[in-house]
């Protein structure tokens, strides 16, 4: 069994910055690519921004330059640092993972999802 905790939401005021962590953990044999998906009110669940287990990245168009993500595997963890928040990067964000499981099966899993609210 497999699980995703994220941490890190909140609210914060336009401009302001937030850092958004998620560590998995259970019966984990590799990582492979990990990612940070939002879902505003209304909206489809959208890609914000993914990393594989070599490192590349890929941003949504809408947080180039202002959110970057990064991973520590030692940890298990994936990492999104957001600045220059703005009231449209309003959403539930949800941390996702590909993982093979000790019994060698490959699966994507959710986080339950962290509220980030930008508002003054």
């Amino acid at each position: 069994q497999v699980q995703l905790v994220e941490s890190g939401g909140g609210l914060v005021q336009p401009g302001g910055s937030l850092r958004l962590s998620c560590a998995a953990s259970g019966s984990i044999f590799s990582l492979n690519t990990m990612g940070w998906y939002r879902q505003a009110p209304g909206k489809e669940r959208e890609s914000v921004a993914t990393i594989t287990n070599s490192g590349s990245t890929n941003y949504a168009d809408s947080v180039k330059g202002r959110f970057t993500i990064s991973r520590d595997d030692a940890k298990k963890t994936v990492f999104l640092e957001m600045e220059s928040l703005k009231p449209e990067d309003t959403a539930v964000y949800y941390c996702n993972a590909l993982i093979r499981t000790t019994d060698l099966r490959f699966n994507a899993y959710w986080g339950q999802g962290t509220q980030i609210t930008v508002s003054s």
